[in-house]
Formats: C-alpha cells, structure tokens, sequence
C-alpha cells in the first residue's frame, strides 16, 4: 500500500504518551516494572494497528510463563520491537546502543523503564552493564538483543557479535531464538515512510542453554542460535547475485 509519513508521526507520539508519565515516575520514585510493561503493551498494540499490520506467530508453545530469557532475533527494521511485545506477550525490555538514549524524553524514559543502555565501541564495559542491570531487573523480565547489532537493509542475516552469548554464559539465562519476517516491508533501514496493511510472521524456536556450551564453545552456541534464526527466513538470492542484477541493470 501507499507509504505514508502521517504513520511515523503517530507513532512519536505514542511514544511521547508513555514517556511523560514514565518521566514523571521516576522523578517522583514511583517507578513499577508492571505498569511500564502495561504502558509498552498498549504502545506496540497501538503502533501496530496504526500501520496495518496483521501478526502472524508459531511457537509460543516454547515460551514458558514467568520465565526470563534472553530473546534473540534477527533485525530488519524499528517494527521488530513492538511486533517482538505482541507476538511474545512477555515482560521484556530492550538492549539499545547509547545513541538512542540521547533522545528528547523517549532516553529517559527508556533508562526508568529499564531498557539498556549499550556503548557498542567497549565490548567488556558492555557484558558488565548487561550483567549487572539484568540483576536490578523482575526475575521474570527477559531482554531482547538484536546479536547483529543493526537492521540488515537487504532482509539477509548479517554476522553476529558475541556480546550477548557472552552475557547468557554468565548469566545461566536461557536465549529464545526469534525469526521475524516482514516488517522490512513495513518500514525498511534508512526509510522515513511505513508501507500500511504488511504481515509481520514471527517464529519462536525452542530455547537453546548456553549452560551445556561454556566460554570455550562460544562459537558453537552463536552458530546454533544462528541455524535457528535463520532457517525460518525465506529464501532470499544471495549478496552477490543481487549486486550482479544491479550492475546489469545500470549498463
């Protein structure tokens, strides 16, 4: 359907609408993890069905109730976020680079709702902060990390950094590998306009124990959580065919 930029205004503003009284929370001491988790329901039910956008979901049956894990998926665009709150249905909060945490209003809320802030360029520095700000969080919450670290702009899965298995191995949590697909088409990398009326599938594969790989086996664990990401994405042509269409086309 037609792209529209009306979509992109809604949905600051549905992130104004539970910021403020976030902000307002924290300032007075007054912050609850339940009613931040309440208001991040209603803002991705809202920013879904603003964009039209129809949610399909397999696997919740590997999702057990009032257990935390560390959710892994694949990264195609700023959808992926509330499409992860509706299709998990989960406590959960979101590691972010400390960039974002620069924004007017939404970065303080994010730091009071408990969202993680992430300095990318100091790898040790970051395992720590994930560790330790897990520990302050409801034993129940989980945290999503994107282990590709950006949104893919071709829909292929690009390499994974180790930060988060690292912080699995040390923490005991269990990681839930997700495969989201679609929401590229809803709103791409680098767009400013959502594409209205798009389905968002959403896979949950069975939860991988990093207990059973250890340290020394860390790259065995990324490999696996890898397979089980990206087998449930469609088949797309590879890097080098597409780039091989696009010089053809421009001669």
């Amino acid at each position: 359907m037609a792209p529209s930029l009306e979509i992109i205004a809604l949905a600051a503003f549905e992130t104004l609408r539970i910021s403020l009284p976030t902000i307002v929370d924290a300032a007075r001491g007054t912050v609850s993890v339940d009613v931040c988790s309440e208001r991040l329901d209603s803002w991705s039910r809202r920013l879904l069905k603003e964009a039209s956008i129809h949610l399909e979901v397999k696997g919740r049956e590997h999702v057990m109730p009032g257990k935390a894990y560390i959710v892994m998926s694949n990264h195609q665009s700023s959808y992926d976020i509330p499409v992860l709150f509706q299709a998990l249905r989960i406590p959960i909060r979101m590691v972010a680079k400390k960039e974002i945490f620069r924004i007017p209003f939404m970065g303080r809320a994010m730091r009071a709702a408990g969202f993680i802030e992430l300095d990318r360029h100091n790898g040790r520095s970051a395992i720590k902060t994930l560790v330790t700000l897990r520990e302050r969080l409801h034993e129940s919450m989980s945290i999503w990390i994107a282990p590709e670290g950006t949104r893919s702009k071709t829909g292929h899965l690009g390499p994974f950094k180790t930060g988060g298995f690292r912080m699995a191995i040390l923490s005991g949590m269990q990681i839930l590998p997700v495969t989201i697909d679609g929401t590229r088409r809803t709103l791409p990398a680098g767009r400013l306009t959502v594409c209205r009326g798009n389905t968002a599938r959403v896979t949950i594969s069975a939860p991988i124990d990093p207990a059973s790989y250890g340290p020394e086996r860390i790259k065995h664990l990324i490999a696996d959580v890898r397979d089980a990401i990206e087998r449930h994405l469609p088949a797309l042509p590879s890097l080098a065919t597409s780039k091989m269409k696009s010089s053809g086309d421009k001669e």
